[in-house]
């Protein structure tokens, strides 16, 4: 199962070539297997980016989470258990809605797409893989 950070489900709908050649190929592959997923809280990001302007949409973002939902793509809804790990990892930094997104990767053994330094260079995520890659 691949888990889809923010960012690289935004690259993914624009078509960014921010998106590396190996991440989108991991990326096709497994969205038909219904091995591509996204954390609940990406979607509150993007709310957040489109309120604050930073981010524009041609669709409703209601319809465009339903889209690729109903393409295959799974969400992962916050889980109190995944909610408590996200509190408690060690030398994380402090962004809520990273600590989610690697907490619900971890808690779904799920390999997490992120171009995010600061996620790829923390150690005890062992399953990720660079989106610009």
């Amino acid at each position: 199962m691949l888990l889809l950070d923010t960012h690289v489900l935004v690259w993914l709908d624009e078509g960014s070539h921010r998106l590396g050649a190996n991440a989108l190929q991991a990326i096709i592959e497994s969205l038909p297997a219904g091995q591509l997923g996204v954390a609940t809280i990406s979607f509150w990001e993007i709310a957040m980016l489109i309120e604050k302007n930073r981010l524009t949409m041609q669709t409703a973002l209601d319809v465009w989470r339903s889209d690729l939902l109903q393409a295959g793509l799974v969400e992962f809804p916050l889980q109190g258990t995944t909610a408590l790990r996200a509190g408690q990892l060690q030398m994380f930094h402090g962004d809520p809605a990273d600590r989610i997104i690697v907490a619900t990767a971890i808690e779904n053994g799920a390999t997490l797409v992120t171009a995010d330094e600061k996620i790829l260079s923390w150690v005890p995520l062992q399953q990720k893989i660079d989106a610009r890659l």
